[in-house]
């Protein structure tokens, strides 16, 4: 069991990382560890609605996840599947709430999420970290001029929670989400508001009032998150 309280982040970090990309962090949550980039293209989806020259209406933030081979004791494939396509696309909806694609018209952000280390909660790191990579290529941008106004609406941030032993805790490390009898990804924007929650009752089924704590739990953990995205974001 974790030495940390069961309603306490693991220590977490998120610090500049060297890369070409406009963005680009690496966020760790005690032995989960990932590097998140943002990358700006000049170039929409095609399906994205134009007016009447042809030019598109607003931009669009998608998102790639992937698990790198030494990010697991046992050698991670190289390639696509089904989990790692499941997990961008939940990142690139959480992300989107975080902005106002109609202020960024023309332009595609695509944040890349690749798992360094992996020991829980590589998902909702992904989130955390892909905001903070997000908002520094917006802010290179509005720099440059590509867009006229700020189109970040708010912080986005994720975290997992869980029930072990018929206690709730916050921010699963490994050996807690094997455990698991109910295991949680929670999303929320600055406001509180939920954007994504993911709980699933792995070996049992949970109570109103323990979903309730989980989510109390959720929300008090993602609030410290955004504390630490803030501070990334000043430098």
């Amino acid at each position: 069991m974790p030495k940390r309280p069961t309603h306490q982040l693991r220590p977490t970090t998120i610090e500049p990382f060297p890369s070409a990309a406009a963005g680009s962090v690496q966020i760790a949550m005690g032995g989960t560890r990932v590097l998140c980039t943002a990358s700006i293209a000049s170039e929409t989806p095609r399906w994205i609605k134009r007016d009447e020259n042809g030019d598109p209406t607003h931009g669009w933030v998608t998102a790639e996840y992937a698990m790198l081979p030494g990010s697991t004791p046992d050698r991670k494939r190289r390639g696509p599947d089904g989990r790692s396509t499941e997990i961008q696309r939940l990142i690139a909806r959480v992300l989107r709430a975080a902005v106002d694609l109609d202020k960024m018209p023309g332009m595609m952000i695509t944040c890349d999420c690749d798992v360094l280390q992996a020991d829980g909660g590589t998902r909702t790191a992904a989130i955390t970290g892909a905001y903070v990579a997000l908002a520094q290529a917006i802010a290179a941008a509005r720099a440059d001029g590509r867009i006229k106004s700020n189109p970040i609406i708010g912080p986005v941030a994720a975290v997992s929670v869980g029930i072990i032993d018929g206690q709730a805790y916050l921010d699963l490390d490994y050996e807690l989400d094997v455990r698991a009898e109910v295991d949680m990804n929670v999303a929320m924007d600055g406001k509180g508001n939920f954007i994504d929650v993911q709980g699933t009752g792995e070996k049992g089924v949970f109570s109103r009032a323990e979903l309730d704590t989980l989510l109390d739990f959720a929300g008090k953990g993602i609030r410290n998150l955004m504390k630490i995205q803030k501070a990334a974001l000043r430098g």
